[in-house]
């Protein structure tokens, strides 16, 4: 036993064989590779970018995406629409293009019935003023006018409406049947449409009505003829 191993206790046993572990290492770096690997050089002109598969025969061709592709233009049959000609009837064509009885009947009732609301209501705010003295407040004045217009205006516009309506309804039948528009269809009409609204009031109203309202699609034929 050595001096350092006298002051240490420690005992090294004599003949004690080697470590099993250098004898390995050693086997271990000895030992060569079974299986060997080589990069591959990085070539760029191999890589795929977005106009290899946006321009190739990959993607359908959008005009074959219509409804209508593949159809032959040349025996597609179109569709004709008889409601969107206009009339040809004589005399038929007015201030707009009508169709027929239709377009007559709601340009005529519209424009008829904001022609005599604004004609009302210009009357009624006149009313309102004349009626209201100069020295009363101006709350009472401004009350007086909307009464005035409120009445006078949605008044006469209705009843406008209403003999307009049955204007073109009975103008549109008398065409018809006669095959023409002129002068003495509007007349005619005219005559029946204001004898009917006052159909409830007597055999005089019914006259003055009719005469009126005559008179009015006179005059309006007359601008017709002149204007259009």
């Amino acid at each position: 036993m050595s001096l350092w191993g006298t002051l240490t206790g420690k005992r090294t046993s004599a003949g004690s064989p080697a470590p099993a572990s250098t004898s390995t290492d050693t086997s271990l770096q000895d030992a060569s590779p079974t299986t060997s690997f080589q990069s591959t050089p990085f070539d760029p002109t191999s890589v795929q970018d977005v106009s290899s598969f946006l321009g190739g025969a990959s993607l359908p061709d959008p005009s074959q995406l219509h409804p209508l592709a593949g159809l032959n233009q040349q025996t597609l049959d179109y569709l004709s629409l008889d409601e969107s000609a206009l009339s040809d009837l004589p005399g038929g064509r007015s201030a707009l293009p009508s169709r027929g009885w239709s377009d007559d009947l709601q340009y005529g009732t519209g424009v008829t019935y904001l022609s005599a609301l604004t004609l009302g209501g210009a009357y009624g705010m006149a009313e309102g003023l004349r009626r209201t003295p100069a020295s009363a407040p101006p709350k009472i004045r401004l009350n007086s006018v909307l009464n005035s217009v409120t009445r006078r205006g949605p008044f006469l516009g209705n009843s406008a409406g209403v003999i307009a309506m049955v204007y073109n309804g009975i103008n549109s039948t008398i065409g018809y049947y006669r095959g023409k528009h002129d002068s003495a269809n509007s007349i005619m009409a005219g005559a029946l449409s204001g004898m009917l609204f006052k159909s409830t009031r007597g055999l005089r109203p019914m006259m003055i009505s009719g005469g009126l309202v005559a008179g009015a699609a006179g005059v309006w034929t007359v601008i017709r003829k002149t204007l259009f």
